[in-house]
């Protein structure tokens, strides 16, 4: 591996993104600093030379091919790329934006992280207090514009980030209706982005629209039978993995197969005529239940929970069919409209226990705060796959994360729940510098 090609990864972040972005930035600082030591300690063997004298070297280099000096830095401290991009981001009082990039990127690699489910009013405007609440229609524009301006910049490629791929759900046609799924992607291909990192799309036919463009499908079952573990004895319980509907059975498959659990599923029947507009107020109209869940812990698993109506019902479904516990969990926790209230009313009517949701969508405090909703990290996932491709190394062990899973659960069934070494190769949370 190149380390200082690192140098050429910039981070971008858009309006509602700068969390997510930053904590990318971290673990990505975090990952170079590891490969770095590793690098060192082995040059230090292998020549014979101290470690101070290796890194002024080192430092020396860089600073001869650097455009700018480095005469503020301690030149016995190796310190990581920055990756950060400052842009300024402008929205007019008609609804138009603008992104500004106020530094050189010229031969970069920029990685353009959107959270277009980010629907909390955000300051835009820099100097001003004035909020605005993005649409997913305005996070898009945004996006847009700051891809044009990366690439009228010089940059030498641009990755979209889209934790939430804007659209997925409109993937297919039932009638005289617009794929928009494929419209975005051709759209984001045609102004020349190369690649776009999603977590868990709705539909992978998405990624056939496309001609040269490539799509990098991240799933985070990893991170969440991690915290599943944590709230379950997967040894002492009975325990059963149930798909909530026709659509997610490859994913519970997964699952089932992984943990080695019997799998069921909740066929559903609706009336298509009809748009669910809330948890109480869906489109529904029977469900049964293939398998057995009398006096069994369920664990379900889903794409995206929007106002959470379907799966509220298939919780009552199966708490009436004898359940003992529920614990779902869900790659996209969008949680639209009074989606969090209900769930909260269904807690406490003892519906389920737990939602294990991802950190893909930003949600403020209150969420994070309920007893029932557990939160599994997922930007280290992305910061290794930013990692990965940058340096040309094989994703494949992160897109088919079997192997990493079967050793989580053999830790597990041998009560040894030190699964840090697991962990590192994923993400080091140390922001020391050398």
């Amino acid at each position: 591996m190149i380390l200082t090609k690192s140098e050429q990864i910039g981070v971008i972040a858009c309006p509602g993104a700068e969390e997510f972005a930053e904590d990318i930035i971290s673990n990505l600082k975090s990952i170079y600093i590891k490969r770095y030591t590793r690098r060192l300690n082995s040059i230090a063997r292998r020549y014979e030379m101290e470690k101070p004298e290796i890194i002024k070297t080192v430092n020396l280099n860089k600073e001869f091919s650097s455009p700018r000096p480095y005469s503020s830095e301690d030149i016995h401290k190796f310190k990581p790329p920055r990756y950060r991009i400052p842009v300024r981001f402008t929205r007019f009082a008609n609804g138009e934006v603008k992104s500004e990039i106020q530094n050189s990127i010229r031969g970069m690699d920029l990685y353009i992280v959107s959270d277009c489910e980010n629907h909390y009013p955000l300051e835009v405007n820099q100097g001003s207090t004035e909020k605005h609440v993005f649409s997913v229609n305005d996070h898009i524009m945004m996006l847009f514009a700051t891809v044009d301006a990366a690439m009228g910049a010089g940059a030498n490629s641009c990755v979209l980030v889209l934790p939430a791929y804007p659209y997925a759900r409109q993937h297919q046609k039932k009638g005289r209706e617009a794929l928009t799924a494929a419209w975005f992607g051709r759209s984001c291909e045609f102004m020349g982005v190369s690649r776009i990192i999603t977590l868990d799309i709705h539909s992978k036919a998405i990624e056939n629209s496309f001609k040269l463009m490539s799509l990098e499908n991240l799933h985070a079952s990893y991170q969440v039978l991690r915290e599943l573990f944590q709230i379950v004895d997967i040894e002492s319980e009975d325990l059963v993995i149930v798909s909530p509907d026709t659509g997610a059975v490859d994913r519970n498959k997964f699952y089932a197969t992984s943990l080695e659990k019997p799998l069921a599923l909740l066929y559903k029947e609706r009336d298509y005529s009809k748009v669910s507009k809330s948890a109480s107020d869906n489109n529904i109209t029977s469900i049964k239940l293939l398998g057995d869940v009398k006096g069994k812990t369920v664990f379900m698993a889903d794409d995206m929970l929007g106002t959470g109506g379907t799966l509220i019902i298939a919780m009552r479904t199966l708490k009436a069919l004898g359940a003992k516990k529920i614990i779902c969990t869900v790659s996209l926790p969008l949680f639209s409209g009074n989606a969090v209230e209900s769930f909260e009313a269904a807690y406490k009517e003892g519906l389920f226990d737990y939602i294990i949701g991802t950190d893909a969508v930003f949600h403020e405090g209150d969420l994070y705060k309920k007893a029932w909703f557990v939160k599994a990290r997922i930007s280290g996932l992305f910061a290794e796959t930013i990692s990965r491709l940058h340096h040309g190394i094989s994703l494949s062990s992160l897109l088919d994360n079997r192997k990493i899973i079967k050793k989580l659960l053999s830790r597990e069934k041998s009560s040894d729940n030190s699964s840090e070494s697991v962990d590192k190769q994923y993400i080091d949370d140390s922001e020391e510098t050398i």
